[in-house]
């Protein structure tokens, strides 16, 4: 039973963002970016063209520990909390937050108490078209349990749900014919394999730029996957379990962004924490980001699913790739200063006014 729409809106035909994904990246001295100030603030027929976030939808049990249990040991959490996460939503709630056009989460949730807490977070995040999440009938919600340290990093469990088996043995084709008109597809590897590859075909017929984020599933992506995909964002900890290689100096980043380039991704977007991130396109020089600090690190969880959104975001508004990755570490410095992952995403607004604190240091 799919959702009811919030609000429905024309979906223009979109200028292909794919004159964005090569070519050089020059240098600006200002960031070019609109300030979003309600949503009426441009018409459907200026509006950059959709974002689609294809992924998983998953019901958040945070537990915040000192530390880690070892094996056969017990230890007591400092508190607990259920919020709404997922990379499919927390990509989508971000972009819902950032994005001038609108943007559409594809996902599948249980009829369950999980289901309605993730479509109430998700209503309540602002932006995010609803139209095609779906209740599956016979799977439970996807959930996860994220271990929170006192240093704001974590470790995660998922269970995949709903995401792995609430969806039918082929795409809705209504969902095919709105990645048809996006101006980018967002994907990640919390949902089945073949749902992105039937997605990223769509989306590659129609000239549609595909991003897929690599986390999720501890499996090889499928390199019928890969050749569909434009850009490919892992961290390094994915970059070398895809490559089998080493990625503790940018050097071997470098090596292993190439190995990627020879299974036929041209751009290789990596996000590397503390180190900021880097862009390898084919042929090209790195493009190198630094983070921009944050006055407190609270929680990790969504940073990665915010960066990679952000990029996305940008790139259908035609910046430079310089300029994607700058807005990018802008947000994610945002999203690390809250608790939970889409609680933390943040506005279009703080980013910019960010951008611009950051740009006169």
């Amino acid at each position: 039973m799919a959702l009811e729409a919030r609000l429905r809106l024309p979906l223009a035909r979109p200028i292909p963002a794919t004159a964005f994904l090569s070519g050089s990246n020059p240098k600006q001295t200002h960031l070019s970016f609109s300030i979003r100030t309600s949503s009426t603030s441009l018409s459907a027929a200026n509006a950059p063209p959709p974002i689609v976030v294809v992924g998983s939808a998953n019901a958040d049990i945070y537990v915040e520990v000192d530390r880690l249990p070892l094996v056969g040991e017990t230890v007591a959490a400092r508190a607990g909390h259920s919020l709404a996460g997922g990379k499919g939503a927390n990509q989508a709630a971000c972009g819902g937050r950032l994005a001038l056009g609108p943007t559409y989460l594809v996902a599948r949730v249980g009829n369950d108490a999980n289901g309605r807490l993730l479509e109430g977070a998700l209503a309540d995040a602002g932006g995010v078209r609803l139209d095609r999440v779906a209740r599956a009938p016979d799977a439970p919600s996807g959930h996860a349990v994220v271990m929170l340290m006192p240093d704001g990093q974590n470790s995660i469990i998922i269970v995949g749900g709903a995401n792995m088996e609430g969806w039918a043995s082929e795409v809705d084709p209504e969902d095919l014919d709105l990645i048809r008109q996006a101006g980018v597809l967002l994907l990640q590897r919390e949902i089945p394999d073949w749902v992105n590859i039937q997605v990223a075909q769509a989306a590659k017929g129609a000239g549609v730029p595909v991003i897929l984020d690599a986390g999720g599933m501890d499996a090889p992506v499928p390199g019928e996957l890969l050749g569909l995909v434009d850009i490919f964002s892992p961290n390094e900890t994915e970059l070398a379990r895809l490559t089998g290689m080493p990625t503790e100096t940018f050097e071997q980043i470098s090596q292993a962004a190439r190995a990627c380039h020879k299974m036929g991704v041209k751009e290789v977007l990596v996000k590397l924490g503390s180190q900021g991130s880097a862009l390898f396109v084919e042929g090209e020089e790195p493009i190198r980001q630094a983070i921009i600090p944050a006055t407190e690190v609270v929680d990790t969880t969504g940073a990665g699913d915010t960066f990679t959104s952000a990029f996305a975001v940008a790139l259908v508004e035609g910046k430079p790739k310089q300029e994607c990755m700058r807005f990018a570490a802008a947000a994610a410095s945002l999203c690390v200063r809250v608790k939970g992952a889409i609680p933390s995403m943040p506005d279009r607004e703080s980013v910019m006014s960010l951008l611009e604190t950051a740009q006169a240091e």
